[in-house]
């Protein structure tokens, strides 16, 4: 039988737990070009939150009666495609549930004896790749750019300022706690931290960028977005990946005050979307992955069990307990 989580209601706030429904179901038959994954990790990201949304955005919201949409990982049990056979590993859009079809068109083969299954949907899969193509190619980054990056302890965040650090940047990452700040640079080697729980993040970023922010990536949004747009310097670079500070907001989204800094600076505030960079996939995953072998980039996954411990899970994303990436590992009766 396949678990699935069924999205029944489009949440107000944040998602409660009766925002899904946890269905048995049988496990589904394949048609030839088809194969049939048994999920062994599920990805937990803030863009689910607007996946919920009946809005117009980047990718349709998911439907009432739908499963979850996620990122997965998992081996090939069943298979009538050519590309993949029984055996082999597979990332791709599962979903929250523990078996999942694809048709290879959304899907890719990975090798769990290279790095663990988890890191293929962290690192190597869609947070790491927004990370390369948002602070690289949206950034624009430049060796001795002086980079903040909200949300600096998450999953995008903490690739975002190692590869800074990899091109010979300066360093800060903002998060909430001082165990946060103390896991941004002493293990992934930023040059400094904001604790934005208890400090004046106005005051905090002038101290840790007293030369200014050439650039910013954002993923939190807010109050963060408009201290940092106090800071910048002529001819930044802001990059709005994500803006998590807002995304349960039953009110008007908080807009940035400060956006006159743009003019005055003649900088640039730029969205960005990773499917944009889709063709260009496997060639940052190569680099990240020798990256990861000389050693220079850290993988983090910070991993939960049980599909009936999704919603439990979910709520990490929002309350900043965790690190890095969060994952839920999929687990059968």
């Amino acid at each position: 039988m396949n678990k699935q989580l069924i999205l029944v209601k489009r949440p107000a706030g944040m998602p409660a737990a009766d925002t899904w429904t946890l269905e048995t179901n049988e496990i589904p038959s394949i048609s030839e070009g088809q194969f049939l994954v048994k999920q062994h990790y599920i990805s937990l990201d803030p863009a689910m939150r607007g996946w919920m949304r009946d809005a117009k955005s980047y990718i349709p919201p998911v439907g009432l009666g739908e499963v979850m949409r996620a990122a997965s990982v998992g081996e090939v049990v069943a298979s009538k495609h050519s590309g993949f056979q029984v055996g082999d590993y597979a990332s791709g859009w599962g979903g929250v549930q523990q078996y999942a079809v694809f048709d290879g068109t959304r899907s890719f083969k990975v090798d769990p004896n290279l790095v663990p299954l988890p890191v293929y949907i962290g690192t190597l899969g869609m947070p790491g790749m927004t990370a390369y193509f948002g602070i690289l190619e949206v950034g624009e980054l430049k060796e001795g750019d002086r980079v903040l990056v909200s949300g600096g302890a998450g999953a995008v965040g903490s690739i975002v300022g190692q590869i800074a650090k990899i091109k010979g940047c300066h360093v800060v990452g903002i998060a909430g706690g001082p165990e946060k700040c103390q896991y941004m640079k002493e293990e992934l080697g930023f040059d400094g931290a904001i604790d934005y729980k208890s400090e004046n993040m106005y005051k905090a970023i002038a101290r840790e960028c007293p030369k200014g922010i050439d650039v910013f990536f954002d993923n939190v949004g807010g109050e963060i977005l408009d201290a940092a747009l106090a800071s910048i310097r002529l001819h930044a670079r802001i990059v709005i990946c994500g803006a998590i500070s807002q995304y349960n907001n039953r009110d008007d989204i908080r807009g940035p005050k400060n956006y006159l800094s743009l003019l005055v600076n003649r900088a640039t505030m730029k969205g960005m979307v990773v499917s944009d960079f889709v063709k260009d996939w496997a060639k940052a995953g190569q680099q990240m992955g020798m990256w990861m072998a000389q050693g220079k980039l850290k993988s983090k996954e910070d991993i939960y069990d049980g599909i009936e411990n999704f919603h439990d899970t979910f709520k990490r994303l929002f309350s900043g307990e965790k690190k890095g990436k969060l994952v839920l590992k999929v687990l059968e009766d």
